[in-house]
C-alpha cells in the first residue's frame, strides 16, 4: 500500500472514533434510557480510582503456620500479607494490610548451608563494638527474631513500615493469645 492510503486510513479511524466518543459524550445528556443501556460499558467517564485511607480500610486477623516453610518465601508472603497488596483496595501510603500471626517459629526451615553461614550483624554503639551471631546461635537464643527480621528487611523503611511491622505477630508453639480476634487460617502453598 502506498503511504498517504495508509495515513488516509489512519485519519478515518481516528476520525470515526472521535465521532464515537462525541455520540457517546452526547448520550449522556439527551439520549433515552435504552440508549445510555447500550454505551453503558464504554462510559470511561464514571470509573474512578478508590484510594484507602484509615476509615476504609478493612483489616482482618490472620494465622500463619510456620511449619516445615523455607525462611525467605515464608517471610515475603507475610510481607505481602502486611503491605495489604493482596486486596483490590491497595494503597501504597496506607496500612491497608492484616494482622498476620506467625505460629510454630521453632520449625521453620534454611536451605543450604545457611544455619551456619548466615550472619546476624548488630552494633552495641561503642567503638569495636560490632557483634554477630550466625542463624543457628540466633535461633537458640530467640527463634522468632529470625522471621522477624526477615520480614522487617521486606518492609518500607520508613513510619508506614514501623506501624505495618507492629501488625505482625510471631510465636514458638502453636498456641498464641489473639483466639478472640477469630483469626482466619491461610495455607500459604495456594496463596
Amino acid at each position: 500500500m502506498a503511504r498517504s492510503t495508509l495515513s488516509n486510513k489512519f485519519f478515518l479511524r481516528k476520525k470515526n472514533l472521535y465521532l464515537f466518543a462525541n455520540q457517546i459524550y452526547n448520550c449522556r445528556f439527551a439520549c433515552s434510557f435504552r440508549e445510555k443501556l447500550k454505551y453503558r460499558n464504554l462510559d470511561t467517564f464514571s470509573f474512578k480510582t478508590i484510594s484507602a485511607n484509615k476509615k476504609t480500610v478493612k483489616k482482618n486477623w490472620v494465622v500463619v503456620d510456620a511449619k516445615d516453610q523455607t525462611l525467605g518465601r515464608l517471610a515475603s508472603k507475610v510481607a505481602i500479607l502486611l503491605r495489604g497488596k493482596h486486596k483490590p483496595n491497595y494503597t501504597p501510603h496506607v496500612d491497608c494490610g492484616d494482622y498476620v500471626i506467625v505460629i510454630n517459629s521453632k520449625n521453620i526451615k534454611l536451605t543450604g548451608k545457611k544455619w551456619e553461614q548466615k550472619k546476624y550483624i548488630r552494633y552495641t554503639g561503642y567503638p569495636g563494638g560490632q557483634r554477630s551471631l550466625n542463624a543457628n546461635e540466633q535461633f537458640e537464643k530467640n527463634p522468632d527474631s529470625i522471621i522477624e527480621k526477615a520480614i522487617k528487611g521486606m518492609l518500607p523503611k520508613n513510619k508506614l513500615g514501623a506501624n505495618l511491622f507492629r501488625n505482625l505477630h510471631v510465636y514458638q508453639d502453636a498456641e498464641h493469645k489473639h483466639v478472640a480476634q477469630n483469626p482466619i487460617l491461610i495455607d500459604l502453598s495456594k496463596f
